[in-house]
């Protein structure tokens, strides 16, 4: 079931990237959600994700 969750917000994340706003409310929402190791890789996924997307870099300050 976590895991299912992991996977269901690397989805929304990925949808919703054209609107750092909507990315940022997602993203917070995400962490409400998953468990801390999922957050740990969550971390590393969204470095990757959005190395190329400076418009999201904005929402990585939520993941301190």
């Amino acid at each position: 079931m976590a895991r299912a969750m992991f996977e269901y917000t690397k989805t929304v994340l990925k949808k919703v990237s054209f609107n750092s706003d909507l990315f940022c409310k997602e993203l917070e929402k995400a962490l409400n959600r998953l468990l801390p190791y999922e957050i740990e890789e969550l971390a590393i996924w969204l470095r990757q994700f959005t190395a190329n997307k400076p418009e999201l870099y904005v929402c990585m300050t939520l993941m301190k």
